[in-house]
Parts: C-alpha cells; sequence; structure tokens
C-alpha cells in the first residue's frame, strides 16, 4: 500500500486529524511517510494548511501542497474565482507516484467529499485514486445522518471499482448519544468495509508528543495500531431496550 487516498464523507469530519493520526501510526511502525494535499483552499500565503498541520503533529513526514486557493470553497471554484490554474487529477496522481518512489507510505488528503471537484472538467480526488489503482480511506462522523453520507460514498467507490480499506470515525465525543452508539455498529455493515479506527474528539487539540504516541491505539492493524474494534464496538453499544409497549 504505498499510496493511500483519504477522503472524508463531507467537511469538518475530522479528516485532517485522522490522517495526521494515520501518518503518526505509520511514523511510529518505522516507515517513511509523505502527506500530499492536491488543493488547500481558504488560506492565504503564509498561513498553515492541511498539510502543516498533519506534519505538526505526525512529526517527520513530508508534507507537499500542489495549489493553494485563498476563498474556503470548492477547489475548482475557488481557482476559478481566484483566477488561478486549477488542479487535476493526473497532477495528483503524478505527485503522489513520485513521493511514492521517495517514501514507504503516500497519505493523499483530499478536500470534502469525494467528488468534490478539482476543476472545471469535473476532475475529482476519486479520478485521482483510479489513475494510482490506490485504495481510499473514508473518514465518517459519529452521529445522526453518518450512514447515509458512509453508504453513499461506498456506492460510488464501488461503482468506480476502487478499492474501500475501510473508515475511521472522525471524532469520537466523550460521551455518545444513542445515534452513535448504534452508529458504531452499523457502519462496517453500511459501508461494506471495515471499521479501521475511531478518534476521540478534540485529537488535534494534544500537544504533538501525546498525539503521536497516542495515535497508534486509535487505529487498527491494518493502519500500523492496536485499536481493536471489536473490543470498542462491545463497549460502545447500547444497551439493549427492556421496555415494555403499550
Amino acid at each position: 500500500m504505498p499510496v493511500l487516498v483519504i477522503t472524508g464523507t463531507g467537511t469538518e469530519v475530522g479528516k485532517t486529524v485522522a490522517t495526521a493520526a494515520v501518518a503518526a501510526a505509520a511514523v511510529a511502525a518505522g516507515r517513511s511517510v509523505a502527506v500530499l494535499k492536491p488543493a488547500q483552499t481558504g488560506v492565504g500565503p503564509d498561513e498553515r494548511g492541511d498539510a502543516d498541520e498533519i506534519a505538526r503533529l505526525a512529526g517527520d513526514v513530508t508534507a507537499r501542497e500542489l495549489a493553494r486557493y485563498p476563498e474556503p470553497l470548492a477547489p475548482a471554484t475557488a481557482a476559478l474565482r481566484a483566477g488561478l490554474a486549477p488542479v487535476r487529477p493526473h497532477e495528483v496522481a503524478e505527485a503522489a507516484a513520485k513521493l511514492a518512489t521517495e517514501h514507504d507510505l503516500v497519505l493523499v488528503e483530499g478536500a470534502g467529499g469525494l467528488l468534490v471537484r478539482f476543476d472545471a472538467d469535473g476532475g475529482t480526488l476519486a479520478d485521482a485514486a483510479s489513475l494510482l489503482g490506490a485504495p481510499v480511506l473514508v473518514v465518517v462522523t459519529a452521529g445522526l445522518g453518518t450512514l447515509n453520507t458512509t453508504e453513499l460514498t461506498a456506492r460510488e467507490l464501488r461503482t468506480r471499482g476502487l478499492d474501500l480499506l475501510g473508515v475511521v470515525i472522525g471524532s469520537w465525543p466523550a460521551e455518545p448519544d444513542l445515534a452513535c452508539r448504534c452508529n458504531v455498529t452499523d457502519l462496517p455493515e453500511t459501508a461494506g468495509a471495515p471499521l479501521l479506527g475511531a478518534l476521540p474528539e478534540a485529537a488535534g487539540a494534544l500537544p504533538p508528543p501525546a498525539f503521536r504516541s497516542l495515535a497508534p491505539t486509535w487505529l487498527a492493524p491494518r493502519l500500523d495500531g492496536t485499536w481493536n474494534a471489536s473490543a470498542f464496538t462491545g463497549r460502545e453499544a447500547p444497551a439493549p431496550f427492556t421496555g415494555g409497549g403499550a
């Protein structure tokens, strides 16, 4: 798995922090890691982007951006409004393939969801993954609505013949509600792929040394971690309803 594409079911699902955790776990396992952010939006020229944040949290990783646009919009729209060249899927694939010749693992972090457009021709992260022949990791939310967005993403990956490696919950609340506790058991069936981790909420606010130390405990062995899905699911599953009916 020299290249792993990481997408989310939408924005603000914890994708960047999850990518940092995957990177940190791989580094802890002795692998050299590069992180590629094809299109960074919503930051100025001198501001830190997602790739920089991943490097800050994960430690010794190579961080690279292909393009950045100042407005917090989909990359195609942000590029058009800024009068800048868009990123094309083949450019993403070429950059990731080059990094893969120099690193054990390359993580390609998308912007928002799988089908967010990079350019006016409709190129997406899914197209880049197809060109690379790379598996895709999907970062999902824990609460109400996640089953729908997860299944839609999984169906699109299957339609395109892409390998869905698994799903990771980007932010697991300290006090999960009923929906969260049910979803954690339903997500693997909905996705048709294993649950490969769950990051605690506010994980990205941890000091980097603590983040790097704990990251492997949030991820399954497939992602160089020690997290056990069966144990987590059993512990967090809701108690059965025992009330009577009217």
